[in-house]
């Protein structure tokens, strides 16, 4: 069996257009691809970027959980060092006490900007060395015991928790924790096959699972043709440019990448974005298929970066109908 199919949705500002707009696109998009079959829908919690509008993470969520039925929401993820845990387990208690049975928590440790941000957000650094504990004192709250400080709602809720990563650390704490965990795989390829083996090397079964359950996350842009899926990719290869040059802005719409790049950045860039896969539906389902041929992955997460949101929602609609074919 393929493995499930599931969004990633950064929640990109456009050229041209607002944050308001870009929730509108979201809100359209996971409508979309709810129809379409994707199991779930993740939103990434960034700051301090003009091309990224997902920065009060939970009330997007929430906003998108409003907007279907069926489909899981959560975040891809809540870096938990920017926040209380009580705060986190009070905001996810109550995103499950509205959609029972439809939200996921995925945590991450990087501050999701840069560390000037980061201080503006945490006051100091500590967290980022203290993510065993944050996460265990999150668990905590969501676990149905009397304790001095509990967390309403979210006590006695099984609200799925995810480690999220892109090195090897949360891969053992996920492991160690036996919680699933996702590779953020899209922007951090070299440690793919490290990450995955020292999650399941370092599995331990528990109340949430018996087995090891790991996604990874890939970036796609299927287009009718290989040439069209090439043109549409150009948006996000821009995105990554922007941050090997220094240069932060919204979204671009699709160019022709030789004016842009010098050998070298195009290099840099590509090596970034191994796993980033365009082209026509055949070639991106042979592409990812081959992917996942000698890797164990339960279910793969993507990243459609596509500037045209017409496009975007034909790419997510290609892909499932080849993957269910």
């Amino acid at each position: 069996m393929l493995p499930k199919l599931s969004v990633l949705d950064l929640a990109p500002v456009l050229e041209g257009q607002t944050p308001a707009e870009s929730f509108q696109n979201s809100r359209e998009l996971i409508q979309h691809v709810e129809k379409n079959g994707y199991y779930r829908y993740w939103v990434a919690e960034h700051h301090n970027m003009q091309g990224i509008a997902s920065s009060a993470t939970p009330i997007l969520i929430s906003y998108l959980l409003g907007a279907t039925n069926t489909i899981r929401v959560g975040a891809g993820g809540i870096m938990l060092p920017n926040h209380s845990p009580l705060i986190v387990a009070e905001q996810f208690g109550t995103l499950e006490s509205m959609y029972p049975g439809r939200v996921d928590l995925g945590l991450g440790r990087a501050p999701g900007s840069d560390m000037l941000t980061a201080r503006a957000l945490r006051r100091d650094d500590r967290g980022a060395y203290e993510f065993d504990r944050l996460v265990d004192e999150l668990m905590g709250y969501f676990e149905d015991v009397e304790r001095p400080v509990i967390a309403v709602p979210g006590k006695g809720m099984n609200i799925p928790i995810w480690l999220l990563g892109s090195s090897l650390y949360s891969a053992q704490l996920a492991g160690r924790l036996g919680l699933p965990y996702s590779f953020a795989s899209h922007f951090a390829p070299d440690l793919l096959d490290d990450a995955l083996n020292t999650y399941r090397r370092n599995f331990k079964p528990s109340d949430v699972l018996e087995k090891p359950y790991a996604m990874i996350a890939v970036n796609a842009m299927v287009g009718e043709t290989d040439e069209e899926g090439e043109f549409l990719a150009s948006t996000i290869f821009q995105q990554f440019l922007g941050m090997i040059q220094g240069k932060r802005g919204k979204t671009q719409p699709p160019r022709d990448m030789s004016t842009l790049w010098s050998e070298q950045e195009k290099q840099v860039v590509l090596q970034q974005l191994k796993y980033t896969f365009y082209g026509s539906p055949q070639t991106v389902y042979n592409k990812l298929t081959e992917l996942i041929s000698t890797r164990e992955v339960d279910e793969i997460m993507i990243n459609s970066a596509i500037f045209d949101q017409e496009k975007r929602k034909k790419s997510y609609e290609l892909l499932a109908q080849i993957w269910k074919d």
